[in-house]
């Protein structure tokens, strides 16, 4: 029970000001940006924001997150619970709702309801929410990628209680997704220099073993490079292989070819 009036003492005194630097609140961050570092996906990034945000943000009894791509459409990569894909799927055929709002590149950085039985900006959302029991909703926004095209998404949290997403839940919100935002630009930059170096090293093999593939033309068949290569590109059109394919082919078995 001590434990537990710490915690609703730590939560309660999060953005007044206080020294919260012993609290289980401040234990939970500095658990999250351990993780967050270790994480080496932006899937992985989003699943520990996710279980954050369940965990520390007052009222918080169901999460996922909205993520916008770059032909305009939204989807769901993570949800506490299957409800939470219902839910947003609900703002995206509607083209509105707390969700999409806030994934705009024209967010304030959040939307908030405490009460969506009294909601008029979402109707089509705030009735499937309540009907299934959740009556307050907090967006946040995520910006995975702050490099044009900026595409931001949200960190979306329900609650059962009205009012139980207040502005002190949203300061938390927004500090887990300011950590998260981070992150996933860390990774995404990560995985995006990975993808070059690994498109760069293929193309680099290839233009060797075409190099090498030449030179067997040359020497075998007399040929200049140029007209090497035309043989190459040639067969490669006649065969439907690709050219790095063929070269590898002729390289790698060019002795058993000339027993032939």
């Amino acid at each position: 029970m001590a434990d537990e009036r710490q915690w609703q003492r730590d939560k309660a005194g999060f953005g007044s000001g206080a020294n919260m630097s012993d609290g289980p609140l401040a234990e939970q961050f500095i658990g999250l940006t351990r993780l967050l570092l270790a994480a080496s996906t932006p899937a992985q990034v989003l699943e520990q924001v996710v279980a954050a945000a369940y965990r520390v943000v007052p009222g918080a009894d169901l999460v996922s997150v909205t993520l916008r791509a770059p032909h305009g459409g939204f989807h769901t990569p993570v949800s506490t619970g299957e409800v939470g894909l219902e839910l947003d799927e609900v703002q995206y055929r509607a083209g509105t709702g707390p969700c999409v709002d806030t994934a705009d590149h024209e967010s304030p950085g959040y939307t908030r309801s405490e009460d969506l039985r009294a909601e008029k900006r979402w109707p089509d959302f705030s009735r499937a929410a309540v009907r299934h029991g959740f009556t307050a909703i907090l967006s946040t926004v995520l910006v995975p990628d702050a490099a044009p095209p900026r595409l931001p998404g949200a960190l979306n949290i329900y609650s059962r209680r009205p009012g139980a997403l207040d502005s002190q839940a949203q300061d938390t919100a927004l500090l887990l997704a300011t950590h998260g935002s981070l992150a996933l630009a860390t990774t995404s930059a990560v995985s995006r220099a990975e993808l070059e170096a690994s498109h760069l090293r293929r193309a680099v093999e290839s233009r060797d073993v075409i190099g090498q593939a030449k030179g067997i033309l040359m020497q075998r068949r007399g040929l200049t490079a140029d007209e090497a290569f035309d043989l190459l590109r040639r067969t490669s059109q006649d065969l439907n292989v690709k050219l790095a394919e063929l070269a590898r082919t002729l390289a790698g078995r060019h002795a058993e070819l000339d027993t032939q």
